[in-house]
């Protein structure tokens, strides 16, 4: 029987033992749905894991310290991708929300042992791919959440196979604001800078060339038409196509007409995929845009892919996972792999 190591991280420690984010709790809850223990070190390298190691038994589970612990993980150190190989055979890379980083736990160990596809990893690959190659019609791409920067590639290269994109959250900003619409104080990202290579993007002018090219493909970019707005004391609906935002004021949801119309274009469709909540996430005063678009989705008869933490988040407060028929853990790797780009670490699995 297999010997089981089991190498992860847990959030941003930055190379620094913080107490809080040990993979201790993640043993125990493993252990209890295995119907099997888990062993714990703690550590992923070092005297202490090797011993561990050589201890083992066939059957047994080890789960190794938060990887992040050890600052030479994020720099792809070769030399703490080797230390992290020790007593291992074979790399079962499951970890495709981190497919895209070129990390000592992810490309490094890759360049010095055997590695295969793991059953969540095939999963997501089969399923994003689908989308790009050969979605069943018709397909709606649903784009919220804060910020543009990290999803224009994707809305781009989705642009080409979608049918329909409805954009909601505080991305809808940057395209109300590209059509000429008042956001008042809204949140808008709408200038990004570079300082590595000392560029600023303008994604107002990105915004507008998306909806260009939508016109061109003859494609539909919708935004909202209506929103509800707060200037931190009173809530109010507004028509925005007709008033835009006053200042003083934020658009934080979208509104019943929205919602209305992007339910119709949900229900009509075969294929939806969907990545940020469309209005404020915290709290719960500015989430039934979100919900109402999330139930239309769990109705129709087809396929059904959610990405993003928030988003995942969100059903799990007011819903069940289990009425989507893709839940993709990864946010930033998904974003990539929808953009067409070639993923790191899945290609020492090709």
């Amino acid at each position: 029987m297999y010997k089981r190591q089991i190498l992860t991280y847990v959030k941003r420690p930055d190379g620094k033992v913080v107490e809080k984010l040990r993979t201790t709790p993640h043993a125990r809850r493993l252990s209890s749905l295995l119907n099997h223990p888990v062993d714990k070190v703690d550590d992923c390298i070092g005297p202490l894991v090797e011993q561990k190691i050589s201890e083992m038994k066939g059957g047994d589970v080890l789960m190794l310290e938060n990887v992040r612990f050890h600052k030479e993980e994020m720099e792809d150190n070769d030399d703490f991708a080797k230390e992290l190989c020790k007593g291992k055979d074979v790399i079962v890379f499951d970890g495709f929300p981190q497919a895209h980083r070129m990390h000592s736990s992810t490309t490094g160990i890759e360049r010095h042992l055997p590695s295969v596809a793991g059953m969540y990893l095939e999963k997501e690959v089969n399923m994003l791919s689908a989308l790009l190659d050969n979605p069943v019609r018709p397909f709606t791409v649903i784009v919220g959440g804060a910020k543009i920067s990290d999803k224009v590639e994707a809305i781009n290269n989705l642009l080409k196979m979608a049918d329909t994109v409805l954009v909601g959250g505080a991305v809808a900003n940057v395209f109300l604001k590209a059509k000429g619409i008042s956001v008042g104080d809204s949140f808008v990202e709408d200038v990004f800078v570079d300082k590595a290579k000392k560029e600023k993007k303008n994604w107002v002018d990105v915004a507008k060339d998306i909806i260009k090219e939508a016109e061109f493909l003859g494609k539909k970019v919708l935004i909202p038409k209506d929103v509800y707005i707060s200037d931190g004391m009173t809530t109010k609906l507004i028509n925005i196509s007709e008033q835009g935002v006053p200042k003083g004021w934020m658009a934080l949801d979208i509104g019943l007409e929205t919602q209305k119309e992007f339910s119709q274009i949900i229900s009509e469709s075969k294929t939806v995929f969907i990545n940020g909540p469309l209005g404020r996430f915290e709290g719960d005063k500015f989430i039934q845009g979100s919900i109402s678009i999330l139930k239309a989705m769990k109705e129709i008869q087809g396929e059904t892919i959610v990405a993003g933490g928030d988003t995942i988040d969100l059903i799990r407060r007011h819903g069940n996972l289990a009425d989507y028929t893709h839940i993709s853990l990864a946010g930033g790797a998904t974003l990539e792999f929808l953009a067409g780009k070639e993923l790191p670490a899945l290609k020492a699995l090709q």
